[in-house]
């Protein structure tokens, strides 16, 4: 963002006045074909440049057969938007697709402005967004990996970047750095985040040794996820309705009705367009989906959007190899307009409607939840010796307990337990 600031006679004894002003920012994509969703993308990426604190003046759409490979728009699409930014009075261009360094350096050079793309835009939110050091480190080097790349032939156009969306958070170091001293910084956030990662890979080996289940809630970003987590956990995580609102990934326990202990953990949103220097950053944050029991696919029943949505987490799972967990989707806000009667995902084993806002269907996946944990376990029916009574102990802390009843002969209990604690009854 820019900012402006006046300071009022000093006779009157005003305190100085800042008026922080947005960035603002023309839109434009490319739809290479009849059925191509380019519009819907590009309101998307309006939401985006919101969410990055910018504003949104205008949406320009050329129809080509294939993106420009030197300049992304045709020459006659580029005059037409460089008259559109003068016009305006706009401070800059993003295009929905991720730029070339050339297609780049040149769109700058024809439209005399500030040019982005959909991938600087949402590493910008996420520079914004991180706050804990793995989630930093994170971004910083999703930033420097794509900055590395991108600086290639742009020596004459990095005076023309100036503040604003894309010169936020850990990357924010000066540009005219050399792309030596840019991939020595790299190296350095890997060996950062190979520490971070082996901590969390000793949590995730604990949890397997406890044989601790964990159900991984994944979806598109904004569909709900956080607030699900807040809803069933009674977590304090930070929910709003934007675009990765939350970034850094969180785990909780959830205590069901008969006592059977999950873990739920929180991952980053997906989004169509998922810039691959982020997935490949987040590799250790997204592996926590791979390494789950169960899925659960939170989807926004209210969005018109809802298919291609699926489509999109569906495919960014697939790119992640986790393809072989039983998946409950959970079509969220069901209490708002417009929702359809019928909702569903065939890709998915059980499916429910549900507010995570209101708690509506909430009740119904938490039984679904004990069923699956029952499933994975071995029925108990039989009767202990009061000298055996501590035995009931691991059958209450790490499986079901249905029943309890003290007689003469015993204590008679029913209920489930995993199949690695059977043999300590």
């Amino acid at each position: 963002m820019k900012s402006s600031s006046s300071v009022p006679g000093r006779k009157k004894g005003k305190m100085i006045e800042t008026k922080e002003e947005k960035e603002r920012v023309i839109l434009v994509g490319v739809s290479t074909g009849e059925h191509d969703d380019t519009e819907k993308s590009l309101r998307e990426l309006a939401e985006l440049v919101s969410t990055a604190g910018a504003e949104t003046l205008d949406i320009m759409i050329q129809n080509r057969e294939s993106i420009h490979p030197g300049t992304y728009l045709g020459k006659g699409k580029i005059d037409e938007v460089r008259e559109r930014v003068a016009e305006l009075g706009a401070d800059g261009v993003v295009c929905d697709d991720e730029l070339s360094p050339a297609q780049l350096r040149n769109l700058q050079d024809a439209l005399d402005c500030k040019v982005m793309d959909r991938t600087i835009v949402i590493l910008d939110i996420f520079a914004a967004h991180a706050t804990t050091r793995e989630g930093r480190i994170q971004v910083e080097l999703a930033q420097l990996k794509d900055r590395a790349v991108r600086l290639v032939g742009m020596r004459r156009s990095l005076s023309r970047l100036g503040g604003g969306i894309g010169t936020r958070g850990p990357g924010e170091k000066k540009l005219e750095i050399d792309r030596r001293r840019i991939h020595e910084r790299i190296s350095q956030l890997k060996s950062e985040l190979a520490e971070v990662t082996r901590h969390r890979e000793t949590t995730r080996m604990k949890r397997t040794k406890n044989h601790m289940p964990v159900a991984a809630i994944v979806g598109y970003t904004n569909a709900g996820k956080s607030t699900l987590l807040n809803s069933l956990t009674q977590a304090d995580i930070f929910a709003e309705d934007k675009l990765f609102a939350t970034l850094d990934p969180t785990t909780r326990e959830l205590i069901l009705g008969a006592g059977e202990r999950v873990l739920l953990t929180d991952t980053v949103g997906f989004i169509r367009k998922l810039p691959h220097h982020l997935i490949e950053a987040f590799q250790s944050t997204l592996e926590e989906a791979r390494y789950a029991d169960l899925i659960l696919h939170v989807v926004d029943a209210s969005n018109p959007d809802m298919d291609v949505q699926m489509h999109v987490v569906y495919e960014t799972l697939k790119k992640l190899e986790i393809s072989d967990k039983p998946i409950y989707t959970l079509f969220n806000k069901v209490d708002k307009e417009g929702v359809p009667e019928v909702l569903k995902d065939f890709q998915a084993e059980k499916a429910f409607r549900i507010s995570a806002r209101t708690g509506e269907g909430l009740e119904d996946v938490k039984e679904a939840l004990s069923s699956f944990l029952r499933s994975r376990g071995i029925a108990v029916n039989r009767c202990f010796s009061y000298a055996e009574a501590g035995k009931i102990q691991i059958l209450r802390k790490y499986g079901q307990l249905l029943s309890e009843d003290y007689t003469d002969e015993g204590i008679v209990v029913t209920g489930f337990i995993p199949a690695e604690y059977y043999d300590r009854l």
